[in-house]
């Protein structure tokens, strides 16, 4: 209607009549997938090749730690303390930095891209792009990469990228009974209500809700 008076194809601005839909905080579920299906995500990688061997380290960062398409375009090799056995992630959205153990998975698929599969560079910054120019890559590969391989193993989630795997971590810390704070924590949650949002798939902590302590279902 605002559109209509503005080309004067209606005399009034009608806008201001027309009822809209109603938005809800928390309306929406967090699109993760099972475990199962993640290995079918990695299953699809082509781990002997440059682009596989990044693409398989960029995965694993994603459903291990939970991290953003942004903050692992943005690693360096200043935040791997290989001697401590850790890994760094700096300026994230909630404006402070994590340091996480590195796991043994994510150090192997380091190592193999650094040594075999990242371009001979200056930069400092770990991932690049596989084909020239030769440069770091950014967000929008990171996820695009992430899309490509939820496709490729048959997964249907809305909007697919790196969020879902990122998801995918913190319902796993969910279903492990982990506290809200500790997984907003974990995953660089500005604000607890970043996180309030998973209560809604807690399955375990919901149906403890309705069934009693000896597992008899509570009667209203």
């Amino acid at each position: 209607m605002r559109y209509a008076h503005r080309e004067r194809l209606i005399s009034r601005d009608l806008s201001g009549v027309i009822e809209r839909p109603q938005f809800y905080r928390l309306s929406s579920i967090p699109r993760s997938i099972s475990w199962e299906q993640v290995g079918l995500v990695l299953g699809g990688v082509e781990r002997r090749t440059p682009c596989g061997k990044r693409d398989w380290a960029m995965l694993l960062l994603l459903v291990t730690y939970g991290l953003r398409a942004r903050e692992v375009a943005a690693l360096t090799l200043d935040d791997i303390d290989w001697k401590r056995e850790r890994l760094a992630v700096p300026e994230r959205k909630a404006g402070h930095s994590t340091a996480f153990p590195l796991s043994a998975s994510v150090g192997e698929a380091l190592v193999d891209y650094l040594r075999h599969g990242r371009p001979p560079t200056e930069e400092r910054r770990v991932f690049f792009r596989a084909v020239a120019p030769v440069e770091p890559i950014g967000a929008a590969l990171v996820s695009d990469r992430a899309r490509c391989y939820l496709l490729k193993a048959g997964i249907d989630v809305p909007r697919a990228g790196s969020h879902t795997l990122r998801h995918t971590c913190v319902q796993r810390l969910v279903d492990a009974d982990f506290a809200f704070k500790t997984i907003g924590d974990f995953v660089g949650h500005r604000s607890p209500r970043s996180t309030e949002i998973y209560a809604k798939v807690a399955v375990e902590p919901l149906r403890r809700v309705v069934l009693g302590g000896d597992g008899e279902q509570v009667l209203s």
